[in-house]
């Protein structure tokens, strides 16, 4: 079982950059892909952002490519997702998850890819 916990959330005004954080509870290789996804009110959770175990490979929507990235720090054991010039549809609820396969591609942007998930962290930003 792996476990998840996100942090650096908060409110910040359109343009503003936040810097989320998810730590895992073990590095083995049951987490061979970490990704990020957020869920605003009334839709569905959408993917944001994965990275390989290593760090090498990444993937984003198009609704972030180019504002966010993200990042593995293996200092702290973390899975790190910089967000720069937010916009209000940015808010939401940020998502870590953390999937046993490894993606290539466009592959790796379902839920239903990802066996482990955290608690979420609200994002919002106000215009």
């Amino acid at each position: 079982q792996v476990q998840l916990v996100e942090a650096g959330g908060g409110l910040v005004q359109a343009g503003a950059s936040l810097r989320l954080s998810c730590a895992a509870s073990t590095r083995t290789f049951t987490t061979a892909t970490m990704a990020w996804f957020r869920q605003a009110p009334g839709k569905e959770r959408e993917f944001i952002a994965r990275i390989n175990r290593s760090g090498s490979i990444t993937h984003y929507a198009d609704s972030v490519k180019g504002r966010f990235t993200i990042s593995r720090d293996k200092a702290k054991g973390t899975v790190d997702l910089q967000m720069n010039t937010l916009k209000p549809e940015d808010t939401a609820v940020y998502y870590c998850a953390a999937g046993r396969t490894i993606y290539a591609g466009v592959a790796g942007m379902s839920t239903n890819d990802y066996d482990y998930w955290g608690q979420g962290t609200q994002v919002t930003v106000s215009s």
